[in-house]
């Protein structure tokens, strides 16, 4: 994928404009970006964790992308250069270092730099030491904020990605048995994900375990009376599908867990029909969590959902350590559940939704059903 640009260039420069109206009150001369989610977010670009790329934006809105050993053929960049990430096919190992000296070189020709943007929880200091009079400015609150509302080109990869999780759980329901192998679950998961988006994967998803709540996939067999809950959230191009459906292993569910299931199916029904924007997801948790304490069976303690981009968890937080409103073009997981020993552990149920102008249009529209 390197080399072709994974977002729209223009909706790249757009979101660069906006992150500096946003940044105007902070007196920035610029702002570097260093993760590989803000990297592809500003320049349409993307490397893996093996790679140190980086962006700058001064305050002009000139940009620069610095690539690993390679140029791409466009970005969403003024200036493009590269630094030698790999000799004689070796990996460096000082490739942070490398990459902050072509920052500096650029930055030369552009001197005065007295406020800086950087990603506090990320920036290195081969980076921050080449602005020793400055006063850096955390710019993640303004980034992750930007990246609340989503443009036509992330929602293309959003629903690419929550493609592959509706062909992931279509195999599912056609393979899972007493005594199949939860690894098996895992591989032929994998493989109808990488067939549907027609390449590999950039995340592989949340939970593979049977009769738990979650984790990863395990050399066991799953087991009649069982309730797998699959909890898949592949990525395609860095963007993160969240979604969570609860299988009975044989078939055949109890009346217990039948009763469960339909409660939680409630529940999604339930904030299907008071979510939309200036919604408090404060106040949508407090009517989830009404419901599910009249349940006949099962507890509920965990969050009711968050945002999805180019991360699993995002901004708005539908939980109540968090005082967020919903807004237009927000992509929301919502994720009720109930949990019990007597339902084999329990079930979860998670949809993927976008914000619109009158409320929730479902992304994830596969059955429910187990």
């Amino acid at each position: 994928m390197n080399g072709i640009p994974l977002l729209d260039l223009d909706l790249c420069r757009a979101r660069q404009r906006r992150l500096l109206e946003r940044l105007a009150a902070e007196r920035l001369d610029g702002i570097v970006v260093v993760t590989p989610e803000h990297v592809q977010y500003l320049t349409g670009h993307r490397w893996d964790h093996r790679f140190a790329p980086l962006a700058a934006l001064a305050a002009s809105g000139r940009a620069l992308l610095v690539c690993p050993d390679k140029p791409v053929d466009r970005a969403a960049a003024d200036d493009v250069r590269t630094y030698e990430a790999k000799w004689r096919s070796t990996l460096r190992n000082d490739q942070r270092e490398a990459a902050a000296r072509v920052l500096a070189d650029w930055l030369a020709a552009r001197p005065g730099w007295r406020r800086v943007g950087v990603e506090c929880s990320a920036c290195p200091p081969h980076v921050t030491r080449l602005f020793p009079e400055a006063a850096l400015v955390d710019a993640e609150p303004a980034l992750w904020r930007l990246r609340r509302r989503k443009d036509p080109d992330e929602l293309a990869l959003l629903r690419r990605a929550i493609a592959a999780a509706g062909a992931m759980d279509e195999a599912a329901r056609g393979m899972i048995a007493p005594g199949v192998s939860e690894l098996d679950v895992f591989s032929a998961l994998q493989a109808a994900a990488v067939a549907s988006c027609g390449e590999m994967l950039t995340g592989t998803g949340n939970d593979y375990a049977c009769g738990v709540r979650g984790g990863p996939p395990r050399a066991r067999p799953c087991a009649a009376g069982e309730l797998y809950i699959l909890d898949l959230g592949p990525a395609y191009r860095g963007y993160f599908a969240d979604t969570s459906r609860a299988l009975a292993v044989d078939r055949r569910p109890t009346d217990r867990q039948l009763a469960a299931w339909e409660h939680v199916c409630a529940a999604l029904g339930l904030v299907e029909r008071i979510a939309k924007p200036g919604v408090s997801c404060r106040s949508i948790y407090a009517e989830v969590q009404a419901w599910l304490a009249t349940a006949p069976v099962g507890s509920w303690s965990s969050h009711l959902g968050h945002g999805i981009g180019l991360w699993v968890h995002e901004t708005p937080h539908l939980n109540p350590n968090w005082d967020d409103v919903l807004e237009i073009g927000d992509v929301i997981a919502v994720e009720p559940a109930l949990y019990a020993p007597e339902l084999a552990c329990g079930l979860r149920l998670e949809n993927d939704y976008l914000v619109t102008e009158t409320g929730l249009e479902n992304l994830s529209p596969f059955p429910l059903g187990m």
